[in-house]
């Protein structure tokens, strides 16, 4: 086995060890250039995009960064990272194993065993009691190491042998065995901002480490390429890379322009990631249009538009959330009582979007969508509560009939409270003759069922009930 330790760290002092993995990779020799997100990784907590609320004076990030002791006379205690891919949890690792006297070790729970995790340990008590110097352990992807492995890092971390900094996308409380989670500091990382993204997009264009100034963006290549990075710093650089590539190979290929600084406008930006933009904005004429043509849709029971448009609104960064919410009153409003079960299948899939999140929530909206859309189409709840609300502004609806007023308390029997009333199930079908709405709106029906879906049955069933209760018709066959 290689000595993989001995390759994946790097020391402050550069007194050993290899170079600095933050150097820019020189253009020239067989040694290739590190990739820009290498190479535009932040060599302090000043350069970090995003986190803020983390980085505030006298944090844990700060502390540990600056060879600070946040864990108190003992030493720097150990960081749980938690957030989204693309947010910064290797960078802040990169970052506070700069401080003096630091060594820093790199794994990979995907590669790492209980043997390598223990060699680690090993060197570091001798690298700290030999040599006085603190080992950082970067552990990406902790989640993915069993109960086994994750206990060989309890004594290491108990006894301050090393500063464990592990970094996963998973919620900790699930995924890290209790002691390992008690003995650190669990730090949540939030998503980037479309503004954080801008402005990593922009240094990087500029900055002598990334692509010195050899490019320009466009206003709308660089929307397009914060568009596409969703929140992902490493997905941003990545995808510029690949951008300025295609520029710069076109101009090489046209022998023309000489040093000056090569464009790079949408169709380049689209051509070099294969991903059109999405005319959409979230702020203006294209969201309502697009939420309004996604509803007119569903009503209309065409799946296939309204498939197209659901795609549109994930695609161009849409709240899941927002969309499930406008299902489920597509449901009750257009669908209604034709299929009662569309608005239960709306509800459940608004609930299991918010539990999961993209980008699987894609695979539920679509169910959502195509249980509603195919589903039989009534209004009539939808227009009964429109009719009876447009009475009662109009000041309709006298007095509650006398047998349905409330006669629970001492007094009500002399008002004539409850008298008369007729208990439904004494009798058959447990359905009444009674009057129910106030006196003038009596024989007033709001509600109307259609013959669609379930509701041509409905039909039936409204008009005995209908007879039955207002004494038209002998209480049978219901």
């Amino acid at each position: 086995m290689t000595d993989l330790f001995d390759s994946a760290f790097w020391d402050d002092d550069g007194d050993d060890g290899p170079a600095s993995p933050f150097a820019s990779a020189p253009d020239t020799g067989s040694r290739p250039r590190s990739p820009l997100a290498v190479r535009m990784r932040p060599r302090s907590l000043e350069e970090v995009v995003g986190q803020q609320h983390l980085l505030g004076p006298g944090s844990p990030l700060q502390l540990l960064a600056g060879g600070g002791t946040s864990g108190g006379p003992a030493g720097p205690a150990s960081v749980m990272l938690w957030g989204p891919p693309g947010t910064g949890k290797t960078t802040l690792a990169h970052v506070i194993a700069r401080g003096p006297g630091r060594k820093f070790v790199e794994l990979s729970a995907i590669t790492a065993g209980v043997k390598d995790v223990r060699r680690v340990m090993d060197q570091a008590l001798t690298d700290r009691d030999l040599h006085g110097r603190t080992t950082v352990l970067f552990l990406d992807e902790i989640h993915r190491f069993n109960k086994a492995q994750q206990d060989a890092l309890l004594p290491g971390v108990e006894n301050r042998w090393v500063v464990l900094i592990a970094a996963t996308t998973e919620n900790p409380s699930f995924s890290v065995v209790s002691p390992l989670l008690s003995r650190s500091i669990l730090l949540t990382l939030k998503p980037l901002t479309n503004d954080d993204i801008r402005g990593l997009v922009e240094r990087a264009v500029t900055d002598p480490r990334g692509l010195d100034g050899m490019v320009t963006l466009t206003e709308e290549a660089l929307d397009h390429l914060v568009w596409l990075a969703s929140g992902d710093a490493r997905r941003a650089l990545t995808t510029l890379e690949a951008a300025a590539g295609v520029a710069l190979s076109e101009r090489s290929a046209g022998e023309a322009g000489g040093d000056a600084p090569v464009a790079i406008d949408l169709a380049i930006a689209e051509r070099a990631i294969d991903a059109a933009a999405v005319r959409y904005d979230r702020a203006g004429d294209q969201h309502y249009d697009i939420i309004s043509a996604f509803i007119k849709s569903v009503r209309g029971s065409d799946v296939d538009a309204a498939l197209h448009y659901l795609a549109r609104m994930l695609e161009a960064g849409e709240d899941p959330r927002f969309i499930s919410r406008r299902i489920m009153i597509s449901a009750a409003e257009d669908v209604g009582m034709a299929d009662p079960t569309a608005l239960q299948t709306a509800v459940a899939a608004a609930q299991a979007v918010a539990l999961i999140g993209m980008p699987e929530a894609r695979i539920i909206l679509a169910e959502a969508v195509v249980h509603v859309a195919t589903a039989p189409k009534s209004n009539a709840a939808y227009m009964g509560i429109n009719a009876a609300l447009a009475d009662v502004r109009a000041g309709k609806g006298t007095m509650v009939p006398a047998p349905l007023r409330d006669a629970h308390y001492a007094g009500s029997a002399a008002l004539g409270h409850g008298k008369g009333y007729i208990y439904s199930h004494d009798s058959p079908h447990s359905i009444a003759t009674q009057q129910y709405p106030p006196d003038d709106l009596v024989g007033r029906n709001y509600y109307v069922p259609t013959a669609n879906g379930y509701e041509r049955d409905m039909g039936v069933r409204m008009e005995r009930l209908r007879a039955i209760i207002r004494g038209t018709s002998p209480a049978s066959g219901t």
